[in-house]
């Protein structure tokens, strides 16, 4: 089966890797001819091209760009595939991607695997990059079955966790556990920023719990812009709640109210483990 991917960055390119591992012949497709020859010299293509002709002995393509790119980029891929190419694309969220789509390709299927790093481009891909993370598929009514299937047993071949649900379930779920942290996490470093008379002894003094929750609000600024703009009603329903949490704590010290505070961080250490394995 030959396997198309339209972006060679981080995500493209460590699904090329991994899935030459497991046997597929992979077409990667980037803008700039640099990137594609060292997709082939790094093993992460089969061939590699700027041109999207390429795509035409495709079976599976992924779209690989950022959000803001999935519907263009599919839109001109069109012309180049045969009527019985599966669609799908990484995009961390879902239901615009997959309103637009799913119109003017019938064979499309929402993904978003969760996994990544902070770094990007072809230099930060890397191996197993998929293995023990979720992929999510967000299938709708109209979606092929066959089609659906094929990208599990793909996505299982990565060694990935393979969750079902629709495109909305899916962006309200990733605006709590993956857009608002971006969000909270660049507060948080905002908020150090702002009394500069200890600014210097905040960053001499800053550890491994600053460096655990500063890390997603101090990655790619293009990705976290696009979270907001294209997951805004389900990103700002997360951050009002968040919001009603923190305020809560504001009221309880003010209040010096200590057994209710107390309550409230009994009650995150016990739930804390219920959303994944940390450690």
């Amino acid at each position: 089966m030959n396997i198309g991917i339209v972006g060679l960055g981080l995500i493209g390119g460590s699904l090329g890797l991994d899935l030459r591992q497991v046997g597929f012949k992979v077409l990667g497709v980037s803008r700039h001819q640099h990137t594609c020859e060292l997709a082939i010299a790094r093993g992460v293509a089969d061939d590699a091209s700027v041109a999207f002709s390429l795509l035409a002995a495709a079976d599976i393509v992924f779209i690989c760009t950022p959000i803001a790119s999935i519907v263009p980029t599919v839109k001109i891929i069109i012309p180049h595939l045969s009527p019985a190419t599966i669609l799908t694309d990484v995009g961390s969220v879902k239901t615009p991607v997959v309103e637009a789509i799913t119109p003017i390709w019938s064979n499309f299927v929402g993904g978003h695997p969760m996994a990544g790093t902070t770094q990007s481009g072809i230099d930060a891909a890397q191996r197993q990059l998929f293995a023990g993370r979720p992929y999510v598929l967000t299938p709708v009514a109209s979606t092929l079955p066959a089609s659906l299937q094929t990208l599990c047993e793909i996505a299982r071949s990565l060694q990935a966790r393979v969750y079902h649900c629709s495109p909305s379930d899916h962006d309200r779920a990733v605006a709590l556990i993956s857009h608002l942290p971006v969000m909270v996490s660049a507060s948080l470093i905002d908020a150090c920023m702002v009394d500069p008379a200890v600014l210097k002894l905040v960053q001499q003094l800053a550890s491994s719990g600053f460096r655990d929750t500063s890390r997603v609000g101090g990655g790619n600024p293009e990705l976290g812009l696009m979270m907001a703009q294209y997951n805004r009603p389900e990103l700002l329903r997360s951050l009002h709640n968040y919001r009603h949490s923190l305020d809560q704590m504001i009221s309880h010290i003010q209040q010096e109210d200590w057994t209710a505070l107390a309550r409230i961080l009994q009650q995150t250490q016990l739930a804390r483990s219920q959303f994944t394995d940390f450690e």
